[in-house]
């Protein structure tokens, strides 16, 4: 009985975790002038789309106080800004290409895709 406990949880426990890392679907939320997003335990929302060759606001508002989201890296716009608690930062971008672009916390550990259409 032990043994069938075990393999049943080590199964399950297998499908959670591809499933997680591997089909789960986020949203991606169309992004218009301006675009709030929430630091705290990640990014939220963690997929926006921008329109391009017009200059979009994005606003990251951190209120977790873990030191690896005190920073934001858009590294194929070459930005890097401090996050300081409860504050609003905005970083403004004008996209000229279309494309998939990432941005990350200082340590890469929590990522963001910008779509630029």
């Amino acid at each position: 009985m032990d043994k069938v406990f075990v393999t049943v949880t080590g199964s399950l426990t297998m499908i959670a975790i591809f499933w997680y890392f591997f089909l789960k679907k986020t949203d991606t939320v169309a992004v218009g002038d301006t675009a709030l997003i929430l630091v705290k335990g990640g990014y939220n929302p963690s997929r926006i789309s921008i329109p391009s060759g017009k200059t979009t606001k994005i606003v990251f508002l951190r209120t977790d106080p873990s030191s690896c989201l005190e920073e934001v890296v858009l590294s194929d716009f070459k930005v890097r800004r401090f996050l300081p608690l409860n504050q609003k930062v905005a970083v403004e971008l004008t996209p000229r290409a279309s494309g998939t672009f990432t941005f990350a916390c200082g340590m890469n550990m929590f990522r963001g895709t910008i779509i630029v259409k």
